[in-house]
């Protein structure tokens, strides 16, 4: 496990909205190095299969409809306490319960359109990270 690494996915909302430049410096304000950075547009099978977890949900359908209308920004971080740290940083799922200066309170439009993914744990962003990267392209 890699506890000083996190994924991070700018999602299709942050991007057609123009954030994707505030968001990045944001996470590199907050003392995050970007260690991979990929802008690309996520098939069907693709989404499908990163959110799979949610496949039995009543939303699977119009997430993978979300994360598929546009591009995407996919990156690797790194950071002591990485995971924990960047869930602060991004703020509440909804961003109407997200905290006062946290990505989601200030670029997310809604809980299904809520700007940013972020790892919810070590074993997560080592899946994640390996999911759109592979290990000649993570720089740390």
């Amino acid at each position: 496990m890699n506890s000083n690494r996190t994924f991070t996915m700018l999602k299709p909302d942050s991007i057609e909205q123009g954030y994707m430049l505030p968001i990045l410096n944001m996470i590199k304000e907050a003392g995050f190095k970007i260690i991979a950075l990929k802008y690309k547009k996520m098939t069907k099978e693709e989404a499908e299969e990163f959110y799979s977890i949610h496949s039995d949900k009543p939303f699977f359908k119009d997430l993978i409809q979300f994360m598929t209308r546009g591009p995407i920004v996919a990156v690797a971080l790194e950071k002591n306490n990485a995971v924990e740290d960047f869930r602060k940083l991004i703020g509440s799922t909804d961003p109407s319960e997200a905290e006062e200066g946290t990505i989601r309170n200030k670029y997310a439009k809604s809980k299904g359109e809520n700007a940013i993914h972020g790892s919810d744990s070590d074993e997560n962003a080592d899946i994640e990270i390996s999911f759109h990267f592979s290990e000649n392209e993570i720089f740390s």
